[in-house]
């Protein structure tokens, strides 16, 4: 059948959104056409995909190729597509007529050799995966570089599988040769302690520490006004000791965000906070704009 179906995943700023990878082959002048609102690395990737292709031992198909990557309303930047748009031309063509590919997420950008190289935010995109997994009420199998598959192995409940190139990733999903090896759950790797700063540094304030307390307790805001240098940040800053653990789950999501802003790709039991400038404005601090 001429028509193949994968699937990956994007980020629309820090949310996870999953991309359906659709490629299919037709007769007529030899062409390739990528539609969905692909970025321009995502253009580009129809250059790195012929090549990797025929490099890899494959056949490019002579035929008008179009690959849809849906949502189509989605404005799409990323080159982790690469794996799956090539694996879906294989498959599209009848090269890899034994793959199941109904339970694989993709994630991989392809040099010209077939080599696959490392992908933005590992550990992010394993915890997008782990969530899709539990959308769909489904165990879902994550297939990436081989040389980022140890961490995202640090997410629980996900198998990922580490593939140094094209050939390797197709040979495993047909089942020839030897299979790839499923990384197995790493121990996460802390960035820091849980509070590294504690209120009981403090000393004096008890007027403060007592509303900070209060706050805490009930779930409250709260605002600290006072002159330059009275301690209102350093205040601030330790109300996270105050705070119970972070539960497991918070802590993931609040690690892919760190990873997608490149802060770290470790998974981190700390709280956030942000100590903006106080010259900050309104919009700024919560945004602007109009919002339905």
């Amino acid at each position: 059948m001429p028509l193949a179906t994968l699937q990956s995943l994007t980020f629309v700023g820090v949310r996870p959104v999953a991309v359906q990878i659709e490629v299919h082959l037709s007769a007529g002048l030899p062409s390739f056409a990528l539609v969905g609102l692909p970025d321009t690395e995502i253009r580009e990737s129809k250059e790195r995909v012929r090549s990797a292709l025929l490099n890899s031992g494959f056949e490019f198909p002579s035929q008008r190729i179009t690959v849809n990557l849906a949502p189509a309303d989605l404005p799409k930047g990323s080159a982790a597509f690469d794996l799956a748009v090539a694996l879906g031309i294989a498959s599209a063509s009848g090269q890899l007529a034994k793959a199941d590919l109904s339970d694989w997420l993709f994630a991989g950008e392809l040099s010209l050799s077939g080599a696959l190289t490392g992908v933005r935010s590992p550990f992010a995109l394993a915890v997008a995966a782990r969530k899709e997994a539990r959308t769909r009420q489904r165990a879902i199998k994550l297939m990436m570089p081989k040389a980022q598959a140890k961490l995202a192995a640090t997410v629980p409940d996900l198998a990922v599988f580490g593939a140094g190139n094209l050939f390797e990733a197709a040979a495993h999903l047909v089942g020839h040769g030897q299979p790839l090896e499923q990384q197995s759950h790493q121990t996460p790797i802390h960035a820091s302690p849980i509070n590294p700063l504690d209120m009981a540094e403090v000393i004096g304030h008890q007027t403060a520490k007592h509303a900070l307390l209060a706050a805490t307790a009930g779930q409250h805001h709260i605002r600290l006004v006072g002159p330059p240098g009275s301690g209102k940040s350093m205040l601030a800053q330790r109300v996270g000791s105050l705070m119970p653990p972070l539960p497991f789950e918070d802590s993931l999501e609040i690690s892919a965000i760190r990873s997608l802003k490149g802060e770290s790709d470790v998974l981190s039991p700390q709280r956030p906070f942000r100590n903006p400038h106080p010259s900050s404005t309104m919009p700024a601090l919560i945004g602007g704009g109009c919002y339905f």
